[in-house]
């Protein structure tokens, strides 16, 4: 039921009762009324607006007007609505398309955002794995592996490289465990300061050629002693006994280069007759020749493993050979480089190792890739020797500048140079086998603690050139080589 004004007869917006006649009124109609009469319309008593009672109703809906009730009327109301219906059809359709287009491409973003993520996690890890092994990716230079049939064997002959890598998985897994902690056996610094020379052998190689150019001792019996003379020969001494166990012949030059394996009873040479031998010492006999080179082998290191050797030559090449067939396995050089290699050392892990050059460049090489991987200038002449401390952080190097510069692998970096005197030749450089001290061989013996690199000890028995120093086990002792074809221990 609706309300209807007294006055117009229609449903008022505003509805409101008289009280003098109980009427409803249209508001702004009985105002007007009031206004001009002053009395109610209906009883024509007195009536004032603050008498008039709003009526509260919801909103009504306004009765259709007469003319709009014949059906003439009613088909354009519908088709009104219809039209009204489409067009609001029809927006929400083109709203629709535009939100799927909208989704399409926030799922395309997603996509390419999702692409993005995993390339870059996936240049992360291989940037996280290429630091753990020392693989800088920033202007590298990718050597050229030498052709099989340039590679030759034992014998000279050429053979087929079977394996194009420098390291296969399982000499990887066999690396994990070659790390060696500090022990606690090791001689204090106190200790160390107080060595003294305790022996000299000067009967080992040959009085007409003096000259002992090489020395190593075996790392797990550190009295067994191995030196390479300018005589051609190499020697197995006994420290313990004070004795000559073997003397091995076969070089056809000087001896530069002497490895004693550690764990088996079999030692290396390297001569600038190019050829590298591998000696039985029980047996005193050559076992292989290896030929990897066309020119002098300058530098010789083996492998953590055991298993394999690292060679450097004047021909620019370094070479990586099984010591059981004497296969070469890969040879590579640097052909941007142009220059002899002076030097080669393996890192503690086998799996990266450096070399020197005759224009002072140190080469970082990875050996499972086959390239060279960093390069640290700074030196000013040819590189001497090259040393790895055995935690794997430092890296030592010498050269004719008469100098001495260590290296953060971590940071790439030079970060200490130790000036020594003038016209000093850098020959050697070694760690103890816990990586706590470094000793240096040339015009004379040093010794410097690592960390600080200060100064402990300093020798000067040898009246020509030291060429070789060496650490006995837990640093007991001290051995060094040298020009004077004598062998000297340094201890307590």
């Amino acid at each position: 039921m609706s309300l209807v004004c007294a006055i117009s007869n229609e449903v008022p917006e505003h509805p409101c009762v008289s009280p003098v006649s109980n009427q409803v009124f249209e508001r702004r109609l009985i105002e007007k009324y009031i206004a001009e009469n002053g009395a109610d319309p209906i009883t024509g008593q007195p009536l004032s607006e603050e008498q008039l009672i709003d009526i509260k109703v919801s909103h009504p809906i306004r009765p259709k007007a007469p003319s709009a009730t014949s059906i003439p009327a009613i088909l354009k109301a519908l088709q009104d609505e219809w039209d009204a219906v489409m067009l609001h059809s029809f927006t929400l359709r083109q709203q629709l398309q535009t939100t799927r287009q909208e989704l399409s491409h926030a799922l395309y973003q997603h996509d390419a955002a999702c692409r993005v993520i995993a390339r870059l996690t996936k240049e992360v890890t291989a940037a996280r794995e290429a630091l753990a092994t020392l693989k800088p990716q920033a202007g590298l230079v990718v050597p050229q592996a030498v052709p099989a049939s340039q590679l030759a064997g034992a014998g000279g002959e050429p053979m087929e490289v079977t394996e194009q890598v420098g390291m296969t998985p399982e000499i990887v897994q066999k690396v994990r465990t070659c790390r060696k902690t500090v022990p606690e056996e090791l001689v204090r610094v106190e200790d160390l300061s107080k060595y003294r020379q305790v022996a000299s052998h000067a009967g080992l190689h040959s009085a007409s050629v003096p000259g002992i150019l090489a020395l190593d001792l075996c790392s797990t019996d550190t009295n067994k002693v191995l030196t390479g003379g300018a005589d051609k020969n190499v020697v197995v001494f006994d420290k313990r006994e004070e004795q000559i166990v073997a003397t091995l012949k076969g070089h056809t030059k000087k001896v530069t280069s002497v490895i004693y394996h550690p764990s088996q009873s079999v030692v290396f040479s390297a001569s600038p007759d190019s050829t590298i031998r591998v000696w039985s010492v029980s047996s005193g006999n050559c076992v292989q020749v290896i030929k990897a080179h066309e020119a002098g082998v300058t530098g010789l290191s083996l492998h953590a493993t055991g298993d394999y050797l690292l060679s450097s030559s004047e021909d620019q090449y370094w070479a990586f050979s099984d010591i059981q067939t004497g296969r070469v396995l890969t040879k590579v050089t640097d052909e941007t480089a142009g220059c002899a290699l002076t030097c080669a050392q393996f890192h503690p892990d086998g799996l990266i190792f450096g070399t020197g050059t005759a224009d002072s460049q140190i080469k970082i090489w990875d050996l499972k890739e086959r390239t060279n991987v960093a390069n640290f200038p700074g030196h000013s002449g040819p590189v001497t020797a090259v040393a790895f401390s055995e935690n794997g952080y430092y890296l030592a190097t010498g050269a004719q500048d008469s100098s001495l510069k260590l290296w953060d692998l971590r940071k790439l970096k030079n970060f200490k140079t130790i000036t020594l005197d003038s016209n000093y030749e850098v020959k050697s450089l070694v760690f103890d086998q816990s990586g706590t001290y470094l000793a240096v061989g040339g015009s004379d013996i040093r010794v410097y603690v690592c960390k600080q690199w200060s100064e402990v000890l300093n020798f000067t028995e040898h009246s020509g050139l030291v060429t070789g120093v060496a650490f006995g086990e837990y640093a007991q002792f001290l051995s060094s080589a040298g020009m004077d074809r004598s062998l000297k221990f340094y201890s307590l």
